[in-house]
């Protein structure tokens, strides 16, 4: 994308913001799409947050500061708004958000826009056992392949918490992969 400073001013002049908002939406649709459908796992669930997303994006573009990289912003929110997505789907359902998880990840076999096979099953369910945070790191990392500056800037955490987390997800999740 070209120089980011530039690009924020297009993006907040209202003579070129249509269309710099067009070029934001073709540099993020997918790489968000595939960070929300890491945490929320659900295709449509993951096009409606993905579209909240974008609103968010375009209603508080205003209120961005450049404190961060417009990167880290635009996933922090994206992390925001599907974190908050599953909490209040859950509370919709009368149960917890980790239950949902569950029931989700349970039901990815009969979900036709997932295309893992019984491995990658046994990954999403052992990823599921991990804390909600170890959960965002190790999907962010190891999915995403992000970089955990990246990562530290979106979840605002330290690198060396950042790395520990990680460890710590690996571990769990080999022990779980061994022992199932």
């Amino acid at each position: 994308m070209q120089e980011e400073k530039e690009f924020i001013a297009e993006l907040l002049n209202p003579k070129t913001q249509n269309q710099a908002f067009q070029k934001l939406l073709h540099h993020y649709q997918k790489p968000l799409y595939n960070h929300i459908r890491n945490i929320v796992l659900n295709h449509d669930d993951t096009d409606d947050v993905l579209q909240n997303t974008f609103i968010k994006i375009f209603q508080n573009l205003k209120n961005f500061k450049g404190e961060s990289k417009l990167f880290s912003w635009i996933y922090r929110i994206a992390t925001n708004e599907a974190i908050t997505f599953i909490n209040n789907k859950a509370k919709r359902n009368g149960t917890t958000s980790e239950a949902l998880q569950t029931k989700i990840v349970e039901n990815l076999q009969s979900d036709v826009y997932f295309d893992g096979n019984e491995i990658q099953l046994k990954l999403q369910k052992a990823i599921n056992l991990l804390p909600e945070k170890q959960q965002l790191i190790f999907k962010m990392k190891y999915f995403e392949e992000l970089k955990y500056e990246n990562i530290s800037e979106i979840l605002g955490t330290s690198v060396g918490g950042l790395k520990a987390s990680y460890h710590h997800a690996v571990k769990k999740i080999e022990d779980y992969m061994k022992s199932n």
